[in-house]
């Protein structure tokens, strides 16, 4: 019994730092080397958050178009990240990995990465794109959506009030008319009591 709790409490401290390292479901760890490369990843496996201590982050040789923002940002100890052979597409989410290529002291290591889309930029580097042909291939579709919703929820909040404006009118009205036909009905009960009391006399 004992010699099973000892094995566990070893086990779990043999797991330990790797567990605090929270490496990424499809990656390797070892020692501040993140090793992801050639696991015909895309875009969207990526982890939110690479360890805090890496080093090394290979991403090289998959499916990667771009990167999340913010991704490598916070990485006090990082040296090298390999992005090469991925089909990187230079449109607006390329935006992040090229702010943050041009902040780099290395960029010898990161002159192989080229665009593979849109067509009228496949083959150029990435690195040396300018914003505005990077902007030029955006699409703004989202902001004609995110208008047209805007202006939705405006004409159904005008709705909201227009209806809430009627709904208080018919129950003013309401009250207005049952107050009425309840002096109606209290006067004719009056008249009918006042009518029986003539009779009497």
């Amino acid at each position: 019994m004992w010699g099973s709790r000892l094995f566990l409490a070893q086990l779990l401290c043999a797991l330990l730092p790797l567990l605090a390292t929270g490496c990424p479901s499809h990656c390797v760890c070892d020692r501040g080397e993140v090793t992801c490369s050639g696991r015909l990843l895309t875009s969207s496996d990526l982890p939110s958050a690479f360890p805090p201590d890496s080093t090394h982050i290979h991403l090289h040789d998959n499916r990667l178009t771009s990167l999340p923002g913010g991704l490598l940002d916070g990485l006090a100890h990082l040296r090298s990240v390999s992005l090469h052979g991925n089909p990187w597409a230079c449109d607006c989410a390329v935006l992040y990995l090229r702010g943050w290529l041009l902040k780099q002291h290395q960029s010898a290591l990161y002159r192989n990465l080229t665009c593979s889309s849109p067509p009228r930029l496949r083959g150029r580097l990435l690195m040396y794109l300018g914003e505005e042909e990077v902007l030029d291939s955006c699409q703004y579709w989202s902001c004609d959506l995110a208008l047209a919703s805007q202006v939705a929820l405006f004409v159904f909040i005008i709705l909201q009030a227009v209806l809430l404006a009627f709904l208080l009118f018919f129950l003013r009205r309401y009250e207005r008319l049952s107050r009425e036909a309840r002096r109606a009905l209290e006067e004719s009960s009056m008249g009918g009591e006042d009518c029986v009391k003539g009779r009497s006399d």
